[in-house]
């Protein structure tokens, strides 16, 4: 096994000299500088990470645990996490079972961690982190010591999306919720009541899960109750792609019949019969920030960044009223 050592007999200098070169540190001169990397690269020598990350009490890794790997709103943030990464000496691991991250976050076999799982109780994470073992959730608001939340503008995306409904003239309106332990559905819901009570309004109401599946239960829901809102707002594009198809069936159209909005701007929205008018959000973005927030913590110190990542309506066919509506502006 080829050593430092050997290195630097072979380049005529000592063992520090070689140790400095190799790490970028020190005043070196060039000429020496060149002679201790071509006789490195004779030797076929690289230099130990595993040996110099124990000696810096760091393991240049940072883990992600997600609900599923599967599905693109985890793949867009996955990807924004792995090009952020792939210009650092940071390497990535990815984990969506959330009974092992007591096991890697207590045993520090990783540098921190990003969190995008529901299933993780707050006070783990909150037991787990520490000023040199930061940890960011992006599925949750916590206020603890070295956790660091980085959210969506939910409340923002849900006014723009009342204020569209509301200017057309829009007062009978439901709120298809998302899963009921996701923190994005509850702010969603919340900003859309509020909304409403603040113009003396009230929205019905229906529980699904984020699937396409409930969205369809939901609007045959709607159907056989007979009373139709004139707009629904669906926690995300999923189940308003549901909701579409159940109305489609039993023949009714959107928008001309009820109106449609959804939220996250996934890549079939904008291909539906009608385009899907929703709350464009850059999960890719989204991931970029979480790591790049990290890292730059871990290795300057720099604050970790606590803006919410923005988001804007997508206005399309979907909703834009082409009929008389009651209450609308004249």
């Amino acid at each position: 096994m080829i050593t430092l050592r050997d290195v630097a007999q072979r380049a005529g200098v000592s063992i520090t000299t070689v140790s400095l070169v190799l790490n970028g540190k020190g005043k070196i001169s060039e000429e020496t500088r060149r002679r201790v990397l071509a006789a490195a690269e004779e030797l076929h020598y690289h230099p130990n990470a595993h040996a110099r990350h124990l000696r810096k009490r760091r393991t240049y890794t940072i883990s992600v645990f997600v609900a599923a790997l599967g599905g693109l709103f985890y793949e867009e943030i996955l990807e924004g996490i792995h090009e952020v990464i792939l210009q650092t000496d940071y390497e990535l691991i990815v984990c969506p079972e959330a009974r092992s991250v007591s096991r890697i976050l207590s045993n520090r076999q990783v540098d921190a961690a990003i969190i995008f799982n529901v299933k993780i109780p707050d006070d783990l994470l909150i037991s787990l982190a520490w000023k040199n073992f930061p940890i960011v959730v992006m599925d949750r608001y916590l206020e603890a010591d070295s956790v660091f939340p980085l959210l969506i503008d939910n409340p923002g995306g849900t006014r723009q999306v009342f204020q569209h409904l509301y200017r057309q003239g829009a007062r009978r309106l439901a709120f298809v919720a998302g899963a009921a332990d996701s923190f994005d559905n509850t702010e969603r819901q919340q900003t859309f009541l509020e909304e409403a009570r603040a113009r003396g309004l009230e929205v019905r109401l229906y529980q699904g899960d984020f699937t396409e599946a409930s969205g369809y239960r939901v609007a045959r829901e709607i159907l056989a109750s007979g009373n139709l809102p004139e707009a629904v707002f669906c926690a995300n594009d999923q189940m308003a792609v549901g909701f579409l198809n159940a109305l489609q069936e039993n023949g009714l159209r959107v928008p001309q019949d009820v109106a449609l909005v959804g939220f996250d701007d996934i890549p079939i929205a904008r291909y539906l019969q009608p385009p899907l008018t929703t709350v464009r959000v850059s999960r890719t973005e989204w991931g970029a920030r979480a790591a790049a927030g990290l890292i730059e913590y871990l290795d300057r110190g720099t604050p970790f960044p606590t803006e919410r990542i923005p988001v804007h309506l997508v206005v399309r066919e979907s909703s834009i009223f082409d009929r008389p509506v009651q209450g609308a502006p004249s």
